[in-house]
């Protein structure tokens, strides 16, 4: 995606990042609503960029046929995603049509956020798309690949071989953790992942 054209050194970029489905909207959620810190969500910018309309939808569109599309002319994400994560090709085409338009909601986002002493950054694929220099400081929500399984085809209700592609796709939980600065155990109910934001920001703000 490349990163944005400078870090603003009077702001703290916290990269809050994970494996699909380990927590990371809750966690951005609690840091949102009990601490009021601006959330920039990479997944909310990709389904921005793929609005009806928009230049990526159409390039989608055309590679894939309409049938991609649902009756109201939106992207049928499931469908795509069943292409894209048997596929690390397709993955890698659409990709190289999403980074650039993704960057540059981040671009416009944190322009209006300049004067902000703290920015969240929720970025799924930090690691794997190198995106490191974007961030001050690495969070990381994790849990058991055994939970982080099981979450995943309850939450989207996939397969158990649709769950392994998409976990596939994404580096291994254990080494996004040996690259963080701060590692959020998600694995336990929600106030004892919430006493840990809790302590981190406390010693950070003292």
């Amino acid at each position: 995606m490349g990163a944005p054209n400078h870090l603003n050194p009077a702001q703290r970029r916290i990269g809050l990042t994970g494996g699909i489905a380990t927590g990371k909207s809750t966690v951005a959620d609690y840091l949102r609503d009990r601490y009021q810190l601006p959330i920039l969500d990479a997944d909310r910018y990709a389904r921005e960029v793929v609005a009806v309309g928009s230049p990526v939808l159409q390039a989608i569109r055309d590679r894939y046929g309409a049938s991609i599309l649902l009756a109201d002319g939106q992207l049928d994400r499931q469908k795509l995603g069943a292409i894209i994560f048997a596929d690390p090709a397709e993955r890698q085409w659409l990709e190289q049509q999403t980074h650039p338009a993704i960057r540059a909601c981040f671009e416009r986002d944190l322009a209006q956020l300049a004067t902000a002493p703290t920015v969240v950054m929720v970025i799924p694929l930090l690691f794997e798309a190198g995106l490191q220099a974007w961030v001050q400081e690495i969070w990381v929500v994790a849990c058991p690949p055994e939970q982080q399984r099981d979450r995943l085809i309850q939450r989207d209700r996939l397969s158990l071989t649709a769950a392994e592609q998409r976990l596939a796709a994404q580096w291994p939980l254990t080494q996004k953790c040996e690259q963080a600065d701060i590692v959020i155990d998600n694995s336990r109910d929600r106030t004892f992942t919430f006493q840990q934001v809790d302590q981190v920001l406390e010693k950070s703000f003292d």
